[in-house]
């Protein structure tokens, strides 16, 4: 599954840096060049993990890690922390800080890539299997297969990134805007009644009868003024 990672870092050669090894991994990046920007895009997009550089403008990375940690909504956000200060004393700051890891600077792309596997097996395990499942419902993201209840349904493109978007973390409710960023892109200019729409034909995909004639129950819940999820009870 295509997790989402925010890069920040100030120095474009080391963002592109990064960028390129994680999308090369098969992750979905975003980026910001300052502190202040990635508390920001962090509230807008929502990503699986932060990489997040100590030293930047506006707030370093031990504010921005201190205050995403103090949120309820980020508190348990995997966050990575990359530094040229290698000093246990440094290392200890930021850990403290509420970072998941801290890598030194020099590091290797390959150490950075299995570290951000790593923490993502332990905070975001949905996101690191190779079918996910709920309720009767499977998807594999490497053959695009989804099934329910054995029956094989077919989904397009878009339809299939929404519902592996709901299925990473099931019964949690997804904003519009926050699963416009996650499918079609952040930064990406796309009517919020465009997500409504795909919506509506996953749903008529999931709900079709089986081969036994019966009709499923509708697992996509709809949350008036806040969003969608996938719930056990609808």
């Amino acid at each position: 599954m295509s997790a989402t990672i925010l890069i920040v870092d100030d120095e474009p050669a080391q963002l592109e840096l990064l960028r390129y090894n994680l999308e090369k991994a098969g992750f979905t990046t975003a980026h910001a060049d300052n502190g202040r920007a990635a508390i920001d895009l962090v509230e807008d997009m929502n990503p699986d993990l932060v990489v997040l550089d100590w030293m930047m403008p506006e707030a370093s990375g031990i504010d921005v890690c201190r205050e995403l940690r103090a949120r309820s909504g980020t508190r348990f956000l995997p966050i990575i922390i990359l530094s040229a200060r290698g000093e246990d004393s440094d290392r200890a700051l930021g850990l403290d800080s509420g970072a998941d890891d801290y890598i030194s600077k020099p590091f290797s792309p390959r150490e950075l890539v299995a570290r951000v596997k790593a923490l993502l097996r332990r905070a975001r395990p949905a996101l690191m299997q190779d079918v996910m499942e709920f309720e009767g419902l499977s998807l594999n993201p490497d053959t695009m297969q989804v099934e329910r209840d054995g029956d094989s349904v077919d989904l397009g493109p878009k339809e299939f990134r929404l519902l592996s978007v709901l299925m990473e973390r099931p019964e949690r409710v997804f904003s519009r805007e926050q699963l416009l960023d996650k499918v079609w892109g952040h930064g990406i200019y796309v009517e919020d009644r465009t997500v409504d729409v795909h919506m509506s034909r996953l749903r008529r995909a999931l709900n079709k009868a089986g081969k036994d004639g019966v009709a499923r129950r509708d697992i996509i819940r709809t949350v008036r003024g806040a969003g969608y999820s996938l719930s056990r009870q609808n």
